[in-house]
């Protein structure tokens, strides 16, 4: 297979830019939708579009029953990696910019490193590993220290960093235990289930009035492009390199929201983010570097590969 930078495949070079930006731009989204639609309507409406798309494909190509064998580590992907972080953005951009919003998501990696260790990975908290854990955590705190001021409340911020935790955890559930479902099961299960889950609060918090055309927009988009698209791209990029890996798209979607909240949406480009992202970027890096003296042989059972769903 042929190389590119960074000892990544062309394969995962490309499926890696593809990521890091189509998961920088719903932060844009969410904070657009949100200006007619609550949170729990939101991920309703997104995962029952992108649902209605994967479903009927993973029904006729007989995925479907086999994959709700490992109802369990469905469950607790799907809650993971959809229904509770969806929610929380939501909930965290109304009372925060989106541009930090996908500043915080950036702890990902360095959560995803702490979650490795704790599952036996005993390199993970070594050497620069260790360092980038405290370079990240001091970055976060001075994100969190300098904006708490500029509109964003506590409560906010803690849940995103909740969100790190699912966004870390969800891969590794997947490499784990899902690696003997087809991609396009695992995704098409996991929509269907967390938007049957939100249907009875959808009902009661259903706009009163047809939402604006860049709202229905944003709802399309996040649904097609940055759900049932990125879902099925994630996994192939988690079977190229590994989930803890492919978790540092982190790298990049952040500057993707900054960048669109400060240009398109207006936001400010504060203090926290030009101290604390920098900070958060460089221990992120650091904690997920793998080592030079690492075989493949024994790298962590949780980069196992999984199966493709075509």
């Amino acid at each position: 297979m042929a190389q590119g930078t960074g000892g990544l495949s062309r394969r995962g070079l490309v499926l890696f830019a593809a990521m890091s930006v189509i998961w920088g731009i719903p932060y844009l989204l969410i904070k657009v939708a949100l200006e007619d639609l609550t949170p729990s309507f939101l991920v309703f409406a997104r995962t029952a579009i992108a649902a209605a798309v994967l479903l009927p494909i993973a029904l006729r190509r007989g995925m479907v029953r086999p994959a709700l064998a490992h109802w369990r580590p469905l469950i607790a992907f799907a809650a993971l990696e959809i229904a509770l972080p969806w929610f929380l953005v939501g909930d965290a951009e109304r009372h925060m910019t989106s541009s930090l919003a996908g500043l915080l998501i950036a702890t990902v990696p360095l959560i995803g490193t702490l979650v490795s260790w704790r599952l036996g990975d005993a390199s993970a908290v070594s050497g620069s590993r260790l360092l980038g854990l405290i370079v990240g955590i001091t970055g976060v705190g001075a994100v969190v220290g300098l904006d708490l001021g500029s509109g964003a409340s506590l409560i906010s911020v803690v849940e995103i960093l909740l969100v790190s935790v699912g966004y870390a955890t969800a891969p590794i559930i997947a490499a784990r235990r899902l690696s003997e479902v087809p991609t396009l099961a695992v995704i098409a299960v996991s929509l269907t289930g967390v938007a049957v889950v939100y249907a009875p609060a959808a009902v009661f918090s259903r706009p009163r009035a047809w939402p604006k055309g860049t709202v229905v927009l944003s709802v399309l988009a996040l649904a097609l492009i940055c759900t049932a698209t990125a879902f099925l791209l994630f996994f192939a990029l988690i079977a190229e390199i590994g989930p803890v890996r492919a978790t540092v798209i982190t790298f990049v979607n952040p500057a993707v929201a900054v960048a669109l909240g400060v240009s398109v949406l207006g936001e400010h480009f504060t203090a926290g983010i030009a101290v604390g992202f920098p900070l958060v970027l460089l221990g992120s890096w650091l904690s997920t570097r793998r080592p030079r003296q690492l075989s493949p042989a024994r790298a962590p059972t949780s980069t196992a590969p999984l199966e493709a769903g075509t």
